[in-house]
C-alpha cells in the first residue's frame, strides 16, 4: 500500500450549529497500491481526528445526560474529539453514494471480516484483510469513528477523547460496581470491564467498601473480610498498588461472582459518544454551513444515505441511540436512513448516564444487572403494567419524523443468553407484537453470537462449538437494504419465531431430543425490572449499587424439531439439510466452575449418529446420517436446492452459493473421517 503522509486541517465554519469544527487528517494511502474494485475504482485510507463543538444548549444535546456540567470553552460551547478511520472510493463520484457506518466494537473494526469474508484487523492493509472485496466493489464509503471514552490506549483502537464533568468547581462522585467472574484462578482482577480502563477509586480506605463473593446471580452475597483484599494488581505473584484492580493473596476461584460498590470521581461525558455519530454522519451527508473544504471530495453531492451498522455491543449502541432520539441531528433532520443491529438482542446499554460503563453487557452468567436489558424493547411503544411504564425504541423517532429502516438480526443464542424474544412480544411473553412499518426482524435459526468456523473447538465449553457461518445471510441482507433505501423495493420478510405459531415458548416448552450427554439447558439469561434510583431514567443518575431486582420479564426461546434444530427463523443449507444439532446454546465446562450455567456467547454442534447401529448403541432418538442420505452427492445436492430456494427469497446471493456447497462437502467428509467411513 503506497502511502500519503498528511497533517490537513479541514476547518469549517465557526457558526454554532456546525457541530463537526474540523478534521485533522493525519495519512492518507492507496488501498492495495491502488487496486481497481470494480466499477467504484480505486478505494484511498484516511486515518484522522474530528474536532466537534457542541451547543449545551440547543433541544437536541439536552438529551446527553450531564450536559449541564460539561466545562464550556469562551463561545460557551462544549468541545470533545474522535479518531476516524475511512475507506473510501478515490474517485467520489464512482461510489454508491451510500456510507456503511460500522459503531466500533470496543474500539475495533469487524464489518469487513462480517461482509467481505476477509481476515481481522485494525488497520486493513494486507489483501487477505480485505477478503472478497464484496463491500469495496459494491462502492460504499466505510466509516468507523471512536465513540467509547474508555477503551485500552492502543493507536490502532478507536478512542472518543471527552471531558470530565463538574458541579461548578466541586468535583462529582457517584458510585460503581465493578464485576468479575474468573474462568481460573487468579490474584487479581481489574474493576473494568474486560481490558477497558476503570475509574479509580476515589477513597480506598473508604470503611464501608464491601467485596462479596456468590455462586449465582440471584444468590446470596457473602461478604470477604477487608483484610484479606487490597487495591492492587497481580505481578509476579506479588502486589503493585493500583486504584483500579483488587488483588487477593488467597486467590479467586473461577466461576464465582465477585462485586465491588466503590464511590468513583470525576464522571466522562460519555453520552457525546451518541452526539459524535450523529454529528458527523449528519456532516457527511449534509455537509457544514459555509464549509471551504469537505472531507470526501463535495461530499453532500456523493453521499446520499447513510446505514448504520453495528454488532453486539454496537448493535445495542445503535438501539440506544433511537431510544434517547440521536438520530435527529441539530437541525432536526434524519441522520442514519437505515440501521442494522446485529446480534443485540433486546439490549441497550451504559452509552449515555453517569458513571457509566460502556462496555458493560449481561449475559448468561456474566455482567448481571448492569442497564442493558432494560425497559421498553420493542420499537413502537408498549407499556409494563407491573411498574406502569411506558416507551418504545423508536418513540422519538417517530415524534420527529426521522425514524430510520431497521434490520435486527440475532442468532439463537441471543434467544438464550440477551432477551431477544422481548423485540417482538409483550413483556408477559403472551403475545406477539406488531413490529414498526419499516422494522424488519430475522433470527438465523442454529447459530452462536458470532460467525462459526470449521473446525469447531471446544475452548472451555462442555460441546464443540457451533461452526454455522451466517455471513453469507449478511451480505444478501446488505443488499436488501441498500435496494430498500434507493429504490423503495421492500426486503425479504421478517423470519423470527412466533408465539401465534406455536414456535416461541417458554423454556420449560422447548421439546429437545434426550441426546446422550448432552444436557438442555435449566438457566438462561433474564431480564429483569431494575431500580437504579429515582434519577436514572430523568436524568441518567444511577444512586442505588447494587439495584434493587423486582420481577423479571417472560423470556421464550425458539422451538425446535425431533432433531433439536429450531423450527423458525431462516435456516442456512446446514441447518435445512442437517448432519448434526445445531444450537445456540452451550455449558461451561466443570474446569471454568458453575457447569450448569450457559458459557457467554456460545453455541453447540451435536453431529447426528453416523449408522443405524452407532444410534442404537447410543440410544440417540435421532436418526443416523446414513438413514437420511443414501450418499454424500444426495446430501450435496440437497444443500444446492436449499440454498437456491433462499437466494429465491432474498436471503441468499448467488455468489455465495459455491462457498456453502464447498461447506457441505468438508462437513460431510470430516464426519466421515471421524465415523470411520467412507
Amino acid at each position: 500500500m503506497s502511502g500519503r503522509v498528511a497533517c490537513v486541517v479541514l476547518f469549517l465554519s465557526a457558526v454554532a450549529s456546525a457541530a463537526v469544527l474540523r478534521v485533522e487528517v493525519i495519512e492518507r494511502s492507496d488501498v492495495l497500491d491502488g487496486r481497481s474494485f470494480g466499477a467504484a475504482g480505486p478505494y484511498e485510507r484516511i486515518i484522522a481526528r474530528v474536532r466537534f463543538e457542541i451547543d449545551p444548549k440547543l433541544p437536541a444535546n439536552r438529551i446527553i445526560s450531564d450536559i449541564d456540567f460539561a466545562p464550556p470553552n469562551d463561545k460557551g460551547l462544549v468541545e470533545f474529539s474522535s479518531d476516524l478511520y475511512v475507506l473510501k472510493p478515490l474517485d467520489a463520484a464512482r461510489g454508491n453514494g451510500r456510507v456503511l457506518f460500522e459503531v466500533s466494537n470496543r474500539g475495533g473494526k469487524g464489518m469487513l471480516n462480517t461482509f467481505n469474508f476477509a481476515a481481522s484487523s485494525r488497520d486493513p492493509q494486507k489483501e487477505s484483510e480485505f477478503g472478497d472485496g464484496f463491500l469495496l466493489e459494491r462502492g460504499f464509503t466505510l466509516v468507523w469513528l471512536g465513540w467509547q471514552f474508555d477503551v485500552p490506549k492502543d493507536p490502532s483502537l478507536m478512542r472518543l477523547y471527552a471531558p470530565v464533568v463538574r458541579d461548578g468547581g466541586r468535583t462529582i462522585t457517584g458510585p460503581v460496581r465493578s464485576e468479575f467472574v474468573p474462568d481460573r484462578r487468579v490474584l487479581s482482577f481489574s474493576l473494568a470491564d474486560r481490558t477497558m480502563i476503570a475509574y479509580p477509586v476515589a477513597n480506598p480506605d473508604d470503611p464501608s467498601l464491601q467485596l462479596t463473593v456468590r455462586a449465582r446471580n440471584d444468590g446470596q452475597r457473602r461478604v470477604i473480610p477487608r483484610s484479606k483484599w487490597r487495591f492492587a494488581h497481580d505481578e509476579n505473584r506479588k502486589p503493585v498498588a493500583d486504584l483500579t484492580s483488587v488483588f487477593m493473596s488467597s486467590g479467586f476461584e473461577p466461576g464465582r461472582i465477585y462485586e465491588l460498590v466503590y464511590t468513583a470521581k470525576d464522571p466522562v461525558l460519555v453520552g457525546l459518544g451518541s452526539a459524535a455519530v450523529r454529528d458527523f454522519i449528519s456532516f457527511l451527508k449534509y455537509g457544514a454551513p459555509g464549509s471551504a473544504v469537505t472531507l470526501l471530495g463535495d461530499q453532500p453531492r456523493f453521499i446520499k444515505r447513510a446505514i448504520g451498522f453495528g454488532t453486539s455491543q454496537s448493535g445495542r449502541f445503535l438501539r440506544t441511540f433511537l431510544y434517547y432520539g440521536f438520530n435527529r441531528d441539530e437541525r432536526s433532520r434524519r441522520v442514519f436512513d437505515g440501521i442494522w443491529a446485529h446480534v443485540a438482542g433486546g439490549g441497550r446499554g451504559s452509552f449515555n448516564h453517569r458513571f457509566a460503563q460502556p462496555s458493560r453487557d449481561g449475559h448468561p452468567f456474566m455482567n448481571f444487572f448492569y442497564p442493558t436489558d432494560i425497559f421498553p424493547f420493542t420499537d413502537l411503544e408498549q407499556t409494563d403494567a407491573e411498574t406502569g411504564l411506558t416507551g418504545g425504541i423508536l418513540a422519538e423517532a417517530l415524534k420527529a419524523g426521522v425514524a430510520p429502516k431497521i434490520f435486527y438480526t440475532n442468532s439463537s443464542y441471543e434467544y438464550y443468553g440477551r432477551a431477544a424474544s422481548l423485540i417482538h412480544t409483550d413483556v408477559d411473553g403472551k403475545a406477539d407484537t406488531a413490529l414498526a412499518k419499516d422494522t424488519r426482524v430475522y433470527l438465523f435459526a442454529g447459530t452462536k453470537h458470532g460467525p462459526g468456523s470449521w473446525p469447531p473447538a471446544r475452548d472451555g465449553k462442555q460441546h464443540l462449538d457451533n461452526p454455522v457461518d451466517f455471513r453469507p445471510l449478511m451480505r444478501a441482507l446488505l443488499a436488501a437494504m441498500e435496494r430498500w433505501l434507493a429504490d423503495g423495493v421492500e426486503p425479504p420478510p421478517s423470519q423470527h419465531p412466533r408465539i401465534a405459531d406455536g414456535k416461541l415458548v417458554p423454556l420449560a416448552a422447548v421439546e429437545f431430543p434426550n441426546i446422550p450427554g448432552t444436557a438442555f439447558p435449566r438457566r438462561i439469561h433474564k431480564a429483569w425490572r431494575v431500580d437504579y434510583g429515582p434519577e436514572f431514567r430523568s436524568r441518567g443518575i444511577v444512586s442505588i449499587e447494587p439495584p434493587i431486582i423486582g420481577k423479571p420479564f417472560e423470556m421464550l426461546l425458539p422451538q425446535v424439531d425431533a432433531d433439536g434444530n429450531e423450527t423458525a427463523g431462516i435456516r442456512l443449507p446446514e441447518v435445512e439439510v442437517p448432519l448434526a444439532t445445531y444450537t445456540g446454546w452451550n455449558h461451561r465446562h466443570p474446569k471454568l466452575g458453575a457447569p450448569d450455567e450457559l458459557f457467554s456467547m456460545a453455541g453447540s454442534f451435536l453431529p447426528f449418529p453416523a449408522t443405524e447401529a452407532e444410534r442404537a448403541g447410543r440410544r440417540d432418538p435421532r436418526r443416523s446420517i446414513e438413514a437420511r442420505y443414501k450418499s454424500r452427492e444426495e446430501y450435496v445436492a440437497r444443500c444446492e436446492k436449499a440454498a437456491r430456494e433462499l437466494m429465491r427469497q432474498g436471503y441468499l446471493l448467488e455468489r455465495d452459493i459455491p462457498r456453502l456447497l464447498g461447506h457441505a462437502r468438508e462437513l460431510w467428509d470430516a464426519l466421515a473421517r471421524a465415523a470411520g467411513t467412507h
